[in-house]
């Protein structure tokens, strides 16, 4: 079996490495010392350098505009944007769109489709339910009222809440299914209420009241939370294995350098082993990123549906990236404590990305109800 990238995969990493080789990490202010936000709004100079080389639009179909790539290819571009903490929805925003090409209805789809893969529409997102660890479906109600759907509830920790044109929310209707409402930034009965992530980015904490969604941008089809939900957890699981990336790679390089008695700390047994260790973590991270992705994509059968590998990856991804970010601080030891060196963000991301995708105990236990459910030949 051959398990190199495709051509188009490839270039679209190549791509995506000319774009933030100029983004430099460390010229955002640290979240530690940052009034409020660490910034009023997302990259948008970024973005649009992101448009121009066709990178917003890997997901959808060429009468969008788009390249027709897989998840394999977002989650190749997702693992460079965290290797310089890029400050642009690019996972938000991909994985909308191509949920709304995949579920949507036509209408919504020429509306909408060809201007988020020019950048000029951004998509987020509200996946953390109510509190953050109940179920995002259950935490609005949807119902019918002829051709709107009325939404209530709250949806907390909204990634770019405030600078997003249209937020998607999973909403369970009166029927018991979930369906997935565009929310306009500004729509009347929906407020936003300022939250700070661990990186010091804005968050919203997302209030509807009886807020009216025309049933145009509603889309009520099998299968399409769960879809979003699994592409959103695996491009999570992609920067997580960037940012380790990056972060081992400054670890070697400090390490390479820094001497105590007389030697580089690199040469030591011990620094060298904690070093070897993050790396099996960072491997196994990729081997089971590649794999969730390529279900995803290929939607290929199996002895478990892809929610399975989507599992095993977010038990590696939570796990690893907090060892490897741990490793790094006590091996740079007091550089890893200076705000001013840029490990400080890679370690606040680094928690973020932990925590949104949840403890790899809840993963171990939605893993062995799926082999209960799906038992092995």
């Amino acid at each position: 079996m051959d398990f190199t990238f495709t051509e188009e995969q490839q270039a679209a990493a190549e791509a995506a490495r000319g774009v933030f080789g100029a983004v430099a990490p460390d010229a955002v202010p640290s979240p530690a010392f940052a009034r409020g936000a660490v910034a009023d709004d997302f990259d948008r100079a970024l973005w649009a350098r992101l448009a121009d080389a066709d990178l917003l639009s890997l997901l959808l179909d060429a009468e969008y505009g788009g390249a027709g790539l897989d998840a394999v290819a977002l989650c190749l571009v997702l693992r460079e944007s965290a290797k310089v903490l890029a400050r642009v929805p690019l996972l938000e925003s991909s994985a909308a769109a191509a949920a709304v090409q995949t579920h949507g209805r036509a209408e919504l789809k020429s509306a909408l489709l060809a201007r988020a893969g020019r950048g000029e529409v951004v998509l987020t997102v509200a996946a953390h339910g109510r509190t953050g660890h109940d179920p995002a479906e259950l935490a609005v109600a949807g119902r019918r009222d002829g051709d709107v759907w009325v939404l209530d509830g709250v949806q907390t920790a909204v990634p770019w809440a405030y600078d997003a044109d249209l937020t998607v929310v999973p909403a369970r209707s009166e029927a018991d299914r979930t369906v997935l409402a565009l929310v306009p930034r500004g729509q009347d009965g929906a407020v936003l209420g300022e939250q700070y992530s661990t990186t010091g980015e804005r968050l919203g904490e997302l209030r509807l009241e009886s807020a009216r969604i025309p049933d145009r941008d509603v889309i009520d089809a099998d299968g399409a939370w769960e879809w979003l939900r699994e592409l959103l957890a695996t491009g999570t699981c992609a920067l997580a294995l960037g940012l380790g990336e990056r972060v081992l790679g400054m670890t070697g390089e400090y390490t390479g350098k820094r001497e105590q008695f007389g030697y580089p700390l690199a040469t030591f047994q011990a620094v060298a082993m904690q070093a070897a260790d993050r790396y099996i973590d960072l491997r196994a991270m990729e081997a089971t990123l590649w794999q969730a992705a390529w279900r995803i994509s290929s939607g290929a059968p199996g002895a478990l549906p892809a929610s399975g590998d989507v599992a095993v990856a977010k038990i590696w991804a939570a796990e690893g990236v907090r060892r490897v970010v741990q490793t790094a601080q006590h091996l740079h030891g007091g550089f890893g404590a200076d705000i001013d060196y840029p490990l400080h963000r890679y370690h606040a991301w680094a928690k973020h990305l932990e925590l949104s995708l949840g403890p790899a105990a809840a993963h171990e236990e939605t893993l062995g109800d799926l082999l209960a459910a799906h038992p092995l030949a």
